[in-house]
């Protein structure tokens, strides 16, 4: 990332659970955070109307950002918030892809205007975030970009569409380390496991937390653990670390631990 006092960061999806943990750390950090969100519930989460929490927890903590409400599945909303961030900023250094939407069934179950929804949440989004900033961070001399996936894009049950997309977001990370190597744009994937996000406050929060707690801490994965480590990756800290996907939370990485050992 460019070496810059405060770097300008976006964020999306940071307006609530581990987006909004990941807003409030890098604030506190010294980073101009511009993030994002919807404000309407979306399948497979509790999150809603989360900017005016995020402001009042940011004003709480004596700390301030730029929110915004984007679609990162809509291009044209895309364009203009970073058209719009550029304007008033200058540059953009660092890039962190939280948005996501969360919902179940195999593909018997999934018919093709919620799989198509979910791509172009859970992946294109990532695509259309990344195509709008490179290019400024390239100008720029280098950027830092975060991505979060799941044990999911490894394949699991009951979640065929969130499976595939978090599977894409793995590659395309991968293959945007390799293309974007020389323009000293460093390219990570996080893996939250078992964390507690929207995605989760919708389950059975039980039995989320019995096996989400199997951790070597014995405890639930927190948000400010995720943001923790994004916060890392976007450091002068993480200089020489581009292509890695970090697992916070425990074997994620792997898929998760299995239901039933």
């Amino acid at each position: 990332m460019a070496n810059h006092a405060q770097p300008v960061t976006l964020v999306t999806g940071g307006t609530y659970g581990i987006g909004r943990a990941i807003t409030l750390t890098l604030a506190a950090q010294g980073h101009v955070v511009c993030a994002c969100g919807v404000e309407s519930r979306q399948i497979g989460s509790a999150a809603e109307g989360g900017i005016a929490e995020t402001r009042a927890a940011l004003a709480a903590q004596g700390h301030r950002a730029d929110l915004a409400q984007v679609d990162v599945a809509n291009a044209a909303q895309v364009q203009r918030w970073v058209a719009d961030v550029l304007a008033r900023h200058g540059r953009i250094d660092a890039l962190v892809n939280n948005a996501a939407i969360h919902p179940r069934g195999d593909v018997t179950q999934t018919d093709e205007a919620l799989w198509d929804h979910v791509i172009a949440v859970n992946l294109k989004g990532v695509f259309l975030t990344c195509r709008a900033v490179i290019p400024a961070m390239r100008a720029a001399g280098g950027g830092a970009i975060v991505n979060i996936g799941s044990g999911a894009g490894w394949g699991k049950p009951d979640l065929a569409a969130y499976s595939a997309s978090k599977g894409g977001v793995f590659a395309l990370s991968a293959a945007m380390a390799w293309d974007h190597l020389d323009d000293r744009i460093r390219v990570n994937v996080v893996v939250p496991g078992g964390t507690r996000s929207g995605m989760t406050e919708l389950g059975n929060v039980p039995a989320f937390e019995r096996l989400a707690s199997r951790t070597a801490t014995g405890r639930v994965t927190e948000p400010q653990d995720i943001a923790n480590a994004v916060a890392f990756l976007l450091s002068d800290a993480a200089a020489q670390i581009s292509g890695t996907v970090l697992d916070v939370g425990c074997f994620a990485h792997q898929g998760g631990r299995p239901l039933l050992a």
